[in-house]
């Protein structure tokens, strides 16, 4: 999402780059490529100019750092400043001291609201929080089905008393069923329009004036972009919001909406919707936002994907396994599949710092890669996933294989290659041994299509003293599949 605004954000430290320190004079064209960056990226207006006066404030009161760079330093800076226009910290969902916390879920026609409902459900499950989901949009076609099934589909209830009710009448209902079933959290879908109108913003209103919510989150459109801070501040005005939802972030979007909200409404964003699959909503984290917009990453959230799915038990086998060279192509196998249910492989990379720098095609080649590995390890024998060395040795099961899979024998052969040299550079760690690794140019770097490898390798650009931002996250329960080491 925020690609177009990192590479222009780059102009602006370029302008530093070779100074010897910030001044008032070699600020100004590094300020201007900012504002030209933020104004790109659809951020409000109002919001640029407050973000440029604050940063220009601080660069040229900061104090030089030894050993630091002017280019380095002015990235801190915008850094700071993206984290505080942003909302400084993650701002967690409200919990009643007397359940049920009720959730009121408001926004125009359009922008996910109730796929952001069972999505936002799905999250208080996993954290042992029991949700009931109620159906106040009886204008819109099949809204009520769409989250009947929804429901279905995470396990979670659905109060509904169908298209000819009153919403109020409804959700004051659901409140009440919520309250027999012992749940801990009643989550609201109402009606959108596809403008604001004034019946609709009157049936909020009751709705809210009926059922006391404890939160009212505006689910945005971050594709929007500054119409998304002007629709923030019509609710706010009109109903009063205590937070926001911004869905499509993983769209092609320039990211405006998640610099604008925050500052335009005075209320935090606190979950982000970064795909169509129900389990896509992330808590929202300014400082990972921002460290995701200078391209430095975004390795906590990382961390958290991988907890979901790792079984840490799971995870120590197959660590022992690649350690000892005896990780298999099943093992192969298992772990892209798990790579799978993280996310999309570019969505992934990109959290890691450095990784920025990778195009749209190397991306679209590791991925490529990723499948066409599968396709062939489907085409062996188990006999011989579980021992490479026979492929290595049989160029007739390297015929067999290639025929199976669709593709070359020269492929399989670089995939038979390419994992020895992987399974070889696992054990050579394993016996504390560091071998010559430029950019992974050998072994797994070519099993993702040389993504990383030789000269692609990104460069480690931007404010180097950056360690990330962020709490430690608690050990999940759940058992998964093993991921060996992330």
């Amino acid at each position: 999402m925020f690609d177009a605004l990192a590479e222009r954000l780059e102009d602006a430290w370029k302008q530093l780059r070779g100074q010897n320190k910030i001044s008032a004079s070699n600020i100004q064209e590094a300020l201007r490529e900012v504002r030209r960056a933020l104004l790109a990226a659809d951020v409000n207006l109002q919001v640029v100019k407050d973000f440029i006066a604050d940063v220009e404030a601080k660069a040229q009161g900061a104090e030089v750092i030894s050993g630091v760079r002017p280019d380095q330093q002015f990235i801190k800076i915008v850094y700071d400043e993206l984290v505080a226009v942003m909302g400084e910290t993650n701002v967690p969902l409200a919990q009643a001291d007397t359940a049920p916390t009720i959730v009121l879920m408001a926004g125009l026609q359009g922008t996910g609201k109730t796929t952001a409902s069972a999505k936002l459900a799905l999250h208080l499950r996993k954290q042992n929080r029991s949700s009931l989901l109620v159906a106040t949009d009886v204008y819109r076609p099949a809204a009520i089905d769409q989250l009947i099934t929804l429901g279905q589909q995470i396990d979670v209830p659905v109060f509904e008393l169908g298209k000819d009710a009153d919403p109020v009448e409804i959700a004051r209902q659901g409140v009440e069923r919520a309250k027999e079933m012992g749940v801990s959290t009643v989550i609201i879908d109402t009606a959108g329009r596809l403008q604001i109108d004034t019946s609709m913003m009157a049936e909020l209103a009751r709705i809210k004036e009926t059922v006391h919510p404890h939160e009212t989150l505006l689910v945005v459109d971050a594709m929007t972009g500054q119409e998304a801070a002007n629709l923030t501040r019509t609710f706010q005005e009109q109903i009063g919001i205590t937070g926001a939802i911004l869905t499509k972030l993983d769209g092609d979007s320039r990211g405006g909406a998640a610099l604008s909200v925050r500052r335009v409404s005075g209320q935090p964003i606190k979950f982000v919707g970064v795909g169509e699959k129900v389990e896509a909503l992330q808590p929202f984290y300014p400082e990972r936002m921002a460290s995701r917009i200078l391209g430095m990453g975004d390795v906590l959230t990382l961390v958290e994907k991988a907890q979901e799915e790792i079984d840490i038990t799971d995870a120590e086998k197959m660590q022992e396994k690649m350690l000892k060279a005896q990780f298999d192509f099943s093992d192969f196998l298992k772990q892209m599949r798990l790579l799978k249910n993280m996310g999309s492989l570019g969505g992934l990379m990109k959290m890691i710092p450095g990784m920025n720098k990778l195009t749209s095609d190397q991306l679209q080649q590791g991925e490529s890669k990723l499948k066409q590995s599968e396709a062939m390890i489907n085409s062996m024998t188990v006999e011989e996933r579980r021992n490479p060395d026979l492929l290595a040795s049989s160029p007739s099961r390297r015929r067999r294989i290639a025929r199976g899979s669709g593709f070359s024998e020269t492929d399989v052969s670089g995939l038979v290659s390419d994992f020895t040299k992987m399974r070889t550079l696992m054990q050579q760690m394993g016996q504390g041994r560091m071998p010559g690794m430029p950019g992974m140019g050998g072994g797994m770097g070519d099993m993702f299509g040389g993504m990383g490898g030789g000269g692609n390798r990104p460069s480690q650009q931007g404010w180097r003293g950056y360690s990330g931002a962020g709490g430690k996250k608690k050990k999940k329960e759940k058992k998964k599949k093993g991921f060996g080491q992330l």
